[in-house]
């Protein structure tokens, strides 16, 4: 398993607390205590962790944009915060590949979610992807890579 990959299991884990306590405390020195992690893991997690605390309602504004019939809050947590990490990846950071993105959360979707989840994770993310004006050269690096093939 990839560093990165790591790092944002672990980050999805701590979104998952965060929205369950809404602030930091304790547990997340509990959590770092107990989920070992190189330092690399743990920067790329915190700032992930960081960048989506920070622009939760751009976030959940984006999501729920395209996400026909559904209100985030109502969301399971895990999916709405696996939306939330992948559409700051693809929104705010630069240097990941919007496949990177694509294929890390509709694996965390598959490992942390139901059935179903990994579908409503493409969909979504696949969504913002290309309807966001924000993102067309990450959809231009992302047509390049398949035409590449």
């Amino acid at each position: 398993m990839g560093s990165r990959h790591h790092a944002r299991e672990r980050a999805l884990q701590i979104l998952f607390q965060y929205d369950i306590h809404g602030k930091p405390g304790l547990w997340l020195d509990v959590f770092w205590k107990e989920n070992e992690a190189t330092d690399e893991v743990k920067a790329f997690a915190e700032r992930l962790v960081a960048g989506v605390l920070e622009k939760k309602k751009e976030l959940d504004a984006v999501v729920g944009k395209y996400a026909t019939n559904w209100k985030v809050s109502r969301m399971p947590i895990v999916d709405r915060n696996i939306l939330r990490a992948g559409a700051y990846e693809l929104l705010w950071m630069d240097d990941v590949p919007a496949k990177v993105t694509m294929n890390e959360a509709i694996e965390l979707a598959k490992s942390f979610g139901d059935d179903d989840a990994s579908k409503f994770v493409n969909g979504i993310l696949d969504q913002i992807l290309n309807k966001e004006l924000t993102l067309a050269a990450k959809r231009a690096e992302a047509v390049d890579v398949k035409s590449k093939r």
